[in-house]
């Protein structure tokens, strides 16, 4: 009897693992402070979140809570402070261009991530260029063009951008990205510059390379609408940090961070099951600066505002303890004291 291929142990690790990845810039002297000290930005604050094989995770937040930075350190683009990095069991070397032909990124800006001076068979064979990928370099270009929704290829090889409508610009880093043959794909808010009716085209065409591919993505998103349209699980990052994290429905069905909550408060077709006792999110913006003690959440959290936390006895804990990811349910994971506590007291002992 023949060996398998890979061991049971290799085959359920996840293809992409980040484990407690911190990432920090420095940070600007506010105005009208006294003192020249600049507090340094923990951008990314300890991460851990995997990404299975064929699996799309939705990477979601508001803006600035650091989402963006942690798909640039995954694509090596950032160098982290401290922790892991890694890709089929291996650690993130050095040398990152055999990794990086498997990590493709698609950004935000299809008008910014291409050359305007270049048409778009020179941008899609850039990469082909860059990493001398063996093979015709027209079969390439028009097959990465093809499997993108650009069809027939031809009839685009001699562009410019500017002759493209937004939803062909992003069809053309797509297919940039497909000419490599990726593993996964890391997705910067890619449709949020698109008309709705494009973006479901985009998001249809990200859909069928998981299917027909078994290409792994990850979407970074500030919609939760966007989430539950394409992704199998949902992690949700407040100030640098993983709040909870979960599969779609359980996640966007059944939140147990406050966080969430409040996210899902402003997704007009929301299904959340407290619809009549949905939360507020107030108070000020989140600052990497400036991190709060305990539970980062809790200067703007509604639990605490509206004694939620206080009738559970665990406002004490939120004001002095910083919480850490924990079961709330089946592969269900959230970074609070009243969701632990509410957990705790539905468990069969």
């Amino acid at each position: 009897m023949s060996e398998p291929a890979l061991a049971p142990e290799t085959v359920d690790a996840p293809l992409l693992r980040v484990r407690d990845l911190h990432v920090t810039f420095a940070g600007r002297r506010r105005v009208f402070e006294r003192s020249t000290d600049r507090a340094p930005a923990r951008a990314v604050d300890g991460v851990d979140l995997d990404l299975g094989d064929g699996e799309i995770v939705a990477l979601a937040g508001e803006s600035g809570c650091g989402k963006t930075t942690l798909a640039r350190a995954i694509m090596g683009f950032v160098r982290p402070d401290r922790g892991a990095i890694e890709f089929r069991g291996r650690p993130l070397e050095r040398d990152l261009r055999a990794y990086r032909r498997q990590v493709q990124m698609v950004y935000q800006d299809p008008t910014g991530a291409l050359n305007p001076r270049q048409t778009v068979y020179d941008s899609v064979a850039e990469g082909l260029r860059i990493h001398k990928v063996a093979g015709d370099e027209d079969e390439l270009v028009q097959r990465a063009l093809s499997r993108a929704g650009l069809r027939p290829p031809d009839r685009f090889l001699l562009r410019f951008p500017h002759e493209l409508s937004g939803g062909q610009r992003q069809r053309v880093v797509i297919a940039g990205a497909l000419a490599l043959e990726p593993t996964v794909i890391v997705a910067d808010e890619p449709v949020s510059n698109l008309d709705a009716s494009v973006r479901g085209e985009i998001l249809r065409l990200l859909l069928r390379l998981r299917r027909d591919a078994r290409i792994s993505i990850l979407i970074v998103t500030h919609d939760l609408a966007l989430a539950w349209s394409i992704a199998d699980r949902v992690a949700v990052m407040y100030l640098g940090r993983i709040v909870e994290v979960g599969p779609t429905r359980d996640v966007l069905l059944d939140p147990q961070h406050p966080y969430t909550k409040a996210l899902l408060d402003v997704v007009p077709d929301a299904q959340a099951p407290q619809a009549g006792e949905r939360p507020l999110l107030t108070g000020e913006p989140p600052d990497p600066t400036r991190i709060p003690d305990a539970c980062r959440f809790h200067p703007r959290c509604p639990a605490l505002i509206d004694g939620a936390a206080a009738s559970a006895g665990v406002d004490g804990a939120c004001l002095a303890d910083d919480p850490s990811l924990a079961p709330v349910a089946d592969d269900h994971l959230a970074a609070c004291h009243l969701a632990r506590a509410r957990a705790a007291a539905f468990r069969v002992p």
